[in-house]
């Protein structure tokens, strides 16, 4: 029998589990309604404990505050915070797809490289969500200063449709939505860091174009350049001064114009970097499109397909060559955190 949540006059419908981490669980739902109305949805529910802890639960509920307002083509939506029990839960928009950090990998266990213009439509896409983000004004008119500090590759989602979609606010920085412990605690992705974020400063929004720059760095050439240790303490000091290999280096078909593009994003003083999401997703579409007819969303769906095989539904030969692909998954919907403490008592938490 299904499980059934229901808050207020809304019925939500559990059909499966979709991924399960340290903190949350995440359901493929059905939101139910009058005369067998009935939409897909997902729910994202906290587990217990953390529900109970007033620094998580307060940052949950600020994530779904903030991404509530966020209507965007390229940012993954919420629809409604609610609590079932002791839990807390969001419904969100149902994704199916993979992350961009499973498009990557499936790419390493082929031996395939990511098509150089795809790859760069992907992260124009984040770069584009980025940029109305980044951009958004509360009703009064006031900028939110908006800084999603955990871009990497299991926060961004592929659709099997083609689209691409930025997730997980969680640890997001926004004038009166969430608290801003900078200088005390250091939350998100190691690897994924600009270094200003790594040295506990204050960022702003050209520290996710940094981020976006690993990305964007790490799709085409598979290397993420700072991911060369275990010790977070050494990934952190990777960011802040280990010398950026020109990533032709590592794949020499790169254009000149779009290294340079990489390159001007991964500039390490701020003044240096892109100053703003519509400044790089400009150059990333120049280079896309000014001279010929470049990728869309038609494009990527067909690759995906190509690539994914087991999520095409008219491939009658999927379950027997991909018979693990309904199992379970972490994915870019929950989150760990890993708090560590260095020698100065500041405390860091990898997602």
């Amino acid at each position: 029998m299904l499980e059934i949540i229901k808050i207020d006059e809304t019925i939500y419908e559990i059909v499966r589990t979709v991924a399960r981490g340290g903190m949350a669980i995440v359901y493929e739902a059905r939101q139910l309604g009058v005369e067998g109305f009935a939409k897909t949805v997902a729910i994202k529910m906290i587990l217990e404990d953390y529900s109970n802890d007033p620094a998580f639960r307060e940052m949950f509920v600020g994530e779904a505050k903030l991404v509530a307002d966020l209507v965007h083509q390229n940012i993954a939506q919420i629809y409604q915070l609610g609590r079932h029990g002791n839990s807390y839960f969001m419904v969100m928009e149902f994704l199916s797809g993979k992350t961009v950090a499973e498009f990557t990998a499936r790419h390493k266990q082929l031996n395939w490289q990511v098509p150089i213009e795809l790859g760069v439509f992907i992260i124009s896409r984040i770069c584009r969500g980025l940029e109305y983000a980044h951009r958004k004004r509360d009703r009064e008119g006031r900028l939110l200063g908006i800084v999603h500090r955990d871009v990497s590759p299991k926060n961004m989602i592929i659709t099997t449709e083609g689209e691409v979609k930025l997730t997980d606010f969680g640890i997001a920085k926004a004038r009166f939505f969430m608290r801003d412990e900078e200088g005390e605690v250091l939350m998100g992705k190691a690897e994924y860091m600009s270094p200003e974020q790594a040295r506990f400063e204050t960022t702003d929004a050209r520290s996710d174009l940094f981020s976006l720059g690993i990305c964007l760095y790490e799709v085409l050439t598979g290397v993420n350049v700072f991911d060369t240790s275990t010790n977070v303490h050494e990934v952190l000091e990777n960011v802040c001064t280990k010398v950026i290999p020109d990533p032709r280096e590592y794949r020499p078909d790169i254009p000149p114009d779009l290294a340079k593009i990489i390159m001007r994003a991964l500039t390490r003083e701020r003044e240096g970097r892109y100053q703003t999401a519509t400044e790089m997703v400009y150059d990333l579409e120049y280079f896309m499109y000014h001279d010929r007819y470049g990728p869309t969303i038609m494009t990527l769906h067909k690759y995906m397909m190509e690539l994914f095989p087991e999520t095409d539904p008219s491939n009658p030969f999927a379950e027997l060559f991909y018979p693990d692909s309904d199992t379970e998954t972490t994915s870019s919907y929950t989150d760990n955190l890993f708090p560590l403490e260095d020698e100065d008592g500041k405390t860091y938490s990898q997602t």
